[in-house]
């Protein structure tokens, strides 16, 4: 006679009584283990849903203090702490607020009303600028953190997309000259192109799976002119002519002053607490962005922008060309020779000067 059981009928009646009873007993500890996570999280969503009372006043206050005709603040202390005259930050924030619904004040789904546009590019210049978490701006801005990371989030993609074709442009060779120019006359560096900095990123939240391939293993620094695009048409040889000379030597590429030359109270100073590399990507370009939006809003512009003007080489290299320009990029000889002779030139045209002040000095005597 065949078992009406789903397990073997090979077992006994006694075997069959105590595997049945085992399932009856662990079904009942299961059915209680559900009951009581049920309990938890109908209680942590009652916590959840519990709403902070925060005053959506707050804008009125943030008017008077710096944007109303005659603000609180005047404009030099504007400029210190959000890092920008009044007039670049108004710019930027009416930019997103016309491409981007989140920056114009909307209502809730409570139908509460919501931040204005000056809270939330507010909100986000505060964490680029000084780097702070957060949950710091709630007692001033009254808004939550979490409301405060998408302020910085949508703000950092908007000005990438809005400004990336002006202020991140590659240097023609034309502009390649200017900058040379400028440099040289300004720090007395034949062949600067400019600076870089913040080449290393402390990443906060770096998941362990990622340790090692964006970051310096269990060091979590994101090495971020690694990860940049900056030498990349220097290695497909797409890029312009950036040959110079320096103390009779020709150097067939510029070169970029590197490592603590930015104040160190920017957001890329403090460590990254975004999740994904293309937050943190989004945040470091929004930066460099901003700067040199700043640079151009100040008269300090080298290059004058000109969306027509040509670019190097389209057509990339061969791969063996392509490697021996990485290994020319990052030969130590050549950056040791390159040192010897800026220092050559520099000491030569310091003790020019120095002969040239003391002739002046004889002649009026």
């Amino acid at each position: 006679m065949a078992s009406n059981s789903w397990w073997s009928s090979g077992y006994s009646d006694e075997e069959e009584m105590i595997f049945a009873n085992t399932v009856v007993k662990a079904a009942q500890i299961l059915m209680e283990e559900d009951e009581e996570e049920e309990d938890d999280s109908s209680e942590s969503v009652i916590t959840r849903q519990i709403r902070v009372n925060r005053d959506r006043e707050a804008h009125e206050k943030l008017v008077n203090d710096y944007f109303s005709d005659v603000p609180l603040y005047n404009a030099d202390i504007f400029r210190r702490r959000f890092r920008m005259s009044r007039q670049l930050f108004t710019r930027i924030a009416d930019d997103l607020a016309e491409v981007d619904p989140f920056f114009t004040q909307r209502p809730d789904a409570r139908n509460y009303e919501g931040f204005t546009m000056l809270q939330k590019c507010t909100a986000a210049i505060r964490q680029l600028a000084y780097g702070t978490v957060a949950d710091a701006l709630d007692e001033y801005s009254q808004m939550s953190a979490r409301t405060t990371r998408e302020c910085l989030y949508r703000f950092c993609h908007n000005v990438v997309k809005l400004y990336s074709k002006k202020y991140l442009r590659k240097p023609n060779a034309y502009d390649v000259q200017q900058l040379y120019q400028a440099h040289e006359a300004w720090h007395g560096f034949p062949g600067m192109l400019g600076s870089i900095d913040c080449m290393h990123w402390a990443w906060h939240n770096c998941p362990t799976a990622w340790r090692g391939q964006y970051t310096r293993g269990s060091l979590n620094d994101l090495n971020v002119l690694y990860q940049s695009a900056i030498f990349s048409d220097v290695v497909n040889g797409t890029g312009p002519d950036t040959r110079f000379t320096v103390s009779g030597v020709e150097y067939r590429r510029g070169y970029y002053l590197a490592d603590r030359i930015y104040p160190s109270w920017a957001i890329i100073q403090q460590p990254a607490r975004a999740f994904t590399p293309k937050r943190l990507r989004l945040c470091m370009y929004a930066c460099l962005l901003l700067h040199n939006m700043i640079i151009e809003d100040k008269g300090r512009t080298i290059c004058e922008y000109d969306e027509n003007a040509s670019y190097g080489n389209t057509v990339p290299v061969e791969p063996t060309q392509q490697d021996l320009n990485s290994f020319v990029l990052t030969n130590d000889y050549t950056h040791a020779n390159l040192q010897q002779d800026l220092v050559e030139h520099i000491w030569n045209n310091a003790n020019d000067v120095d002969g040239d002040e003391d002739e002046d000095e004889d002649e009026d005597e």
